[in-house]
C-alpha cells in the first residue's frame, strides 16, 4: 500500500489532507551538517519527538514515507470517532419515543455524507501534522523510505544524514492472522475502511478489540447487519470483565451479532460477496456478507530501515528498548507504537517526551514511570488506567 491508497474518493477533502501531510510536490531539502537529531516516522511519536526537540533549539531532521499525521489523524482516532459521533446521533434518534419526542420519518441514513463529513473534519485539522508546520518550526522535513548506513547516519531518497542521535518512530500497521481463505478475498483494515462510500448491507468483522466493537456498534447503527466474529469468550479482552459485559449488552441492543469462542473459522469468495463458516459455542454459522473487516493484528514497520546494519536488536513485536527507550544501539532511541504494548497516540506523546529528555540531555526518565490510561468508544464507553 502506497501513502495515497489511503486516500480515496479522490475528493476535495482528501486532496487537501494529501497536500498538507504528503504534497506531491515536496523537494526534499538539501543536508547541512550534523543533525543533533533524526526521526524517522512522523506519526504521533515522531511529530511530538520533532517538536519538542526543535522548540528546545536541537537541529532537527524528519523523514516521513507515507503520510504525517500516523494513524491518529488518517486511519485511527480521528476518522474513527468522526463517524461513531454520527452513529451515535442515529441511535440519539432512534430513542427520541422514549423522551416524548416524536420522529415520524424515523431515521435516514445518508452514508455517503456521513463519510464525507469525516473526510472534512480530517482534512481540516491536518494542518497542525503538515509538512509546511513543522517546516515552519525549523525542522527539515524529508519523504522517503529511511534506511540506517552506520550508527551516525540515514539514508533517505538518495541523501545521506548525518546525526547525533535518532529516533526510530515508525509505528505499526494492520496485519492479518493465518485464517484459511482470508488471503483469497478482498477484505478492510483500519486503513482502508474509512475509504468506503456505500454502507454495505450485511458486515463481518473478525475481532472485538477496540477497533472491532467501535466499528461493528457504528456500522449497525448506520443500518447495516454486522456480524463479530471473536476467537475468545467476549468482547474486550483487555478490558475489565464486567465492563466488557456492559459493552457487549449494548451492542446486542443495537442489533450486533457476536459470535464469541469462534472456532474454525473459514472465509471464502462467495458470488454475492465473502463468505463466513464458523463454530460458536456449538452451533455452526455460515453468513455471506459484502464487506470484511479484520481488525486483529499488528506488525511493526520495521522492513527496509538497516536495522541489522547498526546493531539495534527486534523482533516481530518491534524493536527492542531498555526502560529510557534506548534501542541496543545506544545512538538510537525508538518511541510509539514500533516499541511499546501500549499503542495509543498519548502513549506515544510521553515516550517522546522521555526520548528528548535522555537522548538530547542525557536525562534519565523511565518508560515505567508512566500511567497509561485508555478509553474504548462503543456506548457504553470504557475507561481504564493501568501503570
Amino acid at each position: 500500500m502506497t501513502a495515497f491508497d489511503q486516500l480515496e474518493p479522490r475528493d476535495e477533502h482528501n486532496l487537501l489532507l494529501e497536500a498538507r501531510v504528503h504534497p506531491t510536490d515536496w523537494v526534499n531539502p538539501k543536508p547541512s551538517g550534523k543533525y543533533n537529531l533524526v526521526v524517522v516516522g512522523a506519526g504521533a511519536a515522531g511529530l511530538v519527538t520533532a517538536a519538542g526537540a526543535a522548540g528546545l533549539g536541537a537541529k532537527v531532521a524528519l523523514i516521513e514515507r507515507a503520510l504525517m499525521g500516523g494513524d491518529c489523524l488518517n486511519v485511527g482516532c480521528v476518522p474513527s470517532k468522526g463517524i461513531i459521533s454520527s452513529a451515535r446521533r442515529a441511535s440519539d434518534v432512534r430513542a427520541a419515543g422514549q423522551f416524548g419526542v416524536s420522529v415520524p420519518e424515523g431515521v435516514q441514513v445518508d452514508f455517503p455524507a456521513v463519510m464525507e463529513r469525516m473526510r472534512k473534519l480530517r482534512a481540516g485539522i491536518s494542518h497542525v501534522d503538515s509538512a509546511e508546520r513543522f517546516t515552519e518550526l525549523g525542522i527539515d522535513v524529508f519523504f522517503g523510505d529511511a534506511s540506517f548506513v552506520d550508527s551516525n547516519t540515514v539514508e533517505v531518497a538518495g541523501q545521506r544524514l548525518e546525526f547525533a542521535k535518532a529516533c526510530i518512530a515508525t509505528g505499526a500497521r494492520a496485519s492479518a492472522p493465518a485464517i484459511p481463505g482470508l488471503v483469497d478475498v478482498d477484505y478492510l483494515t483500519n486503513e482502508t475502511v474509512f475509504s468506503l462510500t456505500e454502507l454495505p448491507r450485511r458486515f463481518g468483522v473478525i475481532g472485538a478489540g477496540p477497533i472491532g466493537c467501535e466499528m461493528a456498534q457504528a456500522f449497525s447503527r448506520f443500518g447495516s447487519e454486522v456480524f463479530v466474529v471473536e476467537a475468545l469468550h467476549g468482547i474486550l479482552p483487555r478490558e475489565d470483565r464486567d465492563a466488557a459485559e456492559l459493552v457487549q449488552q449494548a451492542m446486542n441492543r443495537d442489533g450486533v451479532k457476536i459470535l464469541c469462542c469462534g472456532e474454525d473459522l473459514r472465509i471464502s469468495e462467495a458470488e454475492s460477496g465473502i463468505r463466513m463458516t464458523v463454530r460458536s459455542h456449538d452451533k455452526g454459522y455460515d453468513e455471506v456478507v459484502d464487506k470484511l473487516l479484520v481488525a486483529v493484528g499488528r506488525a511493526p514497520n520495521i522492513e527496509g530501515l538497516g536495522l541489522e546494519a547498526v546493531g539495534i536488536e527486534h523482533n516481530n513485536k518491534g524493536v527492542t528498548v531498555n526502560d529510557r527507550l534506548q534501542t541496543t544501539n545506544p545512538n538510537i532511541y525508538a518511541a510509539g507504537d514500533i516499541c511499546s504494548p501500549y499503542q495509543f497516540t498519548h502513549a506515544a506523546d510521553f515516550m517522546a517526551r522521555i526520548v528528548i529528555q535522555n537522548a538530547l540531555f542525557f536525562g534519565r526518565a523511565k518508560a515505567s514511570s508512566l500511567v497509561i490510561p485508555w478509553s474504548t468508544y462503543p456506548s457504553t464507553e470504557i475507561a481504564h488506567g493501568a501503570l
